[in-house]
């Protein structure tokens, strides 16, 4: 089973921001929307490119480079020129400590 990785203090995560950190190798995103925590791979599924760094609106994220378009809460496409959804992780908050985790091994 994977490890919980802390990403921020809970009162210092505003909302409408993103943290990244690092979770058994792979770059994941986590956003706090209006209070409720979603984590996202920090990938673009079009061509490998980083995703933060594109404006949010509401709960998209568009990809800074070409564009596309990725819900934050279900890491579904929805706007070429990506196809394939980005990956989702569970996000937790103890003590105060929002993490994460990349369950996709257990």
């Amino acid at each position: 089973m994977s490890d919980w990785v802390d990403v921020d203090r809970e009162a210092d995560f505003a909302s409408g921001s993103f943290r990244t950190v690092e979770a058994e190798g792979t770059d994941i995103a986590v956003f706090n929307l209006e209070g409720t925590f979603y984590a996202i791979e920090n990938v673009c599924t079009h061509d490998g490119g980083i995703l933060t760094g594109g404006p949010i609106e509401g709960e998209v994220i568009v990809c800074p480079r070409h564009g596309a378009r990725f819900c934050i809460p279900t890491g579904e496409v929805l706007s070429p020129p990506a196809y394939e959804d980005v990956p989702t992780f569970p996000v937790r908050v103890v003590d105060g400590m929002v993490q994460v985790r990349d369950d996709r091994w257990d």
